[in-house]
């Protein structure tokens, strides 16, 4: 006992002000409100197997303590990132007979679940679903995409959410103010300023703030009486810049993608620039957000405005020929123009229409009058037989047919009434209706 008080005391701040109740408990009201149906299962010792996902800093591994101690069951927490199925299998084989001689029941708190590989999962399956461990997995990443579907299907999935502002101001002024985890003994005073920097620049996790504000209050020099003040100043040397949420693979990426495709597509310059900035200043990789602007000049704008594809190219070229930081100006230019030019997805659903029809109908030969005929054979097979050279006529125009003719009255390509593609649909209606036979040139 008194070793795990003097460890208590050693760790980090954020570690030592772990609440232990849900009384003490900040945030995920939805979840540990009172009449949720998790704090209910909880207060009746009837919890199932479950998934805890969030945002790091939210209460995942807070919340499967206080539900083991309040539950009585011996709680026996892994990591995903350091556990193997050796140390599983004990775990497994020790619930298993606690619970057949004391009725004990166990908790198994896996820490990153997503880093479990599909084998690792296994192993733990059906000890779930016969009840010898009760599974807390607790995750970042989606779980439809990182838990295989059959442990899945046997845990409930609960979504944290990051803690609100109000929420880690309160856990912060708990810090303050207790003396026995927290910082009530060293009489530390943050500024009202340094306080608001804090709460807003740790993005919503608890342990960041935590952490941010025990380094500072460390380095804050003492006064007279002991107390240390620390102010604005101390807390931007704590922590040096915004922790920006992001990976390079799960949800975050594809989110922020997301996001910023969409504020392309809805016109939104500023709302391009912001997400393209959260993407870089996270550390995104450059030439992935170049290439996703290309595949989005092709699909979203098209022929309304050619150039967006042009653009878009540079823009991959200038950060792959200077890198960054001054590449970043290149995709914010292309990201604004890409938001500002007119859209068509026109040339995007006339590939579409060739690719289903290519998929469902047979591979129809080359009419003959558009084949090449390179020998005399071919000639006399009627290659080229009947083919009007487009620049003798007027306008350099003639009807003529190049589908097969299965599909020699398909239209593919319908231009929108956006930008260049005004001007495109009138010359195509010209060309589909008014001059089909064309006039030779004298």
């Amino acid at each position: 006992m008194q070793r795990q008080k003097q460890l208590r005391a050693e760790a980090p701040l954020a570690a030592r002000m772990r609440p232990e109740s849900l009384a003490d408990f900040v945030g995920q009201e939805h979840l540990t409100g009172e009449n949720r149906i998790l704090r209910k299962s909880i207060e009746a010792d009837q919890i199932p197997s479950m998934i805890l996902w969030g945002p790091p800093g939210s209460g995942k591994t807070t919340l499967a303590g206080i539900i083991a101690a309040i539950t009585k069951s011996d709680f026996r927490p892994v990591s995903a990132v350091a556990s193997g199925v050796a140390e599983l299998r004990k775990i497994i084989d020790e619930a298993r007979d606690k619970r057949g001689l004391y009725g004990t029941k166990t908790i198994l708190f896996i820490d990153e679940i997503h880093r479990f590989n599909k084998a690792q999962q296994d192993v733990i399956l059906p000890f779930v679903e016969d009840g010898t461990v009760t599974l807390i997995g607790a995750t970042t990443e989606n779980p439809s995409f990182e838990v295989i579907s059959p442990l899945l299907s046997r845990c409930r999935t609960f979504t944290l959410k990051a803690l609100g502002e109000g929420e880690i101001k309160t856990i912060i002024e708990r810090a303050l103010k207790d003396e026995e985890n927290g910082l009530g003994r060293s009489v530390v005073v943050l500024e009202s300023d340094a306080m608001n920097h804090l709460v807003n620049i740790c993005n919503g996790d608890a342990r960041v703030a935590l952490n941010a504000l025990e380094l500072a209050a460390a380095a804050a020099a003492p006064d007279d009486k002991g107390g240390r003040v620390v102010n604005l100043n101390g807390i931007e040397e704590a922590l040096q810049r915004r922790l920006l949420l992001h990976d390079k693979a799960g949800d975050q990426h594809y989110d922020l993608i997301s996001a910023l495709h969409k504020s392309l597509r809805g016109s939104d310059p500023d709302a391009s620039l912001y997400w393209l900035g959260r993407m870089l200043e996270a550390g995104e990789d450059p030439l992935y957000i170049a290439r996703r602007m290309v595949r989005f000049a092709s699909e979203d704008v098209g022929m309304a405005d050619p150039q967006a594809l042009v653009v878009a190219m540079a823009a991959q070229q200038a950060v792959h020929f200077i890198g960054l930081p001054e590449g970043k100006l290149a995709l914010a230019e292309a990201a604004v123009y890409l938001a500002t030019a007119p859209k068509s997805n026109s040339l995007y659903q006339a590939y579409s229409r060739v690719q289903e029809d290519i998929k469902k109908k047979r591979a129809e030969p080359v009419p003959l009058n558009i084949r090449n005929a390179v020998t005399p054979l071919m000639r006399d097979l009627g290659y080229g037989k009947g083919y009007k050279y487009a620049h003798d006529f007027e306008g350099h125009f003639t009807e003529q047919q190049y589908l097969p003719d299965a599909l020699k009255d398909r239209v593919y390509y319908t231009p929108s009434d956006q930008g260049m593609e005004k001007d495109i649909a009138v010359r195509l209606n010209r060309w589909r209706g008014q001059n089909k036979k064309g006039t030779k040139k004298p």
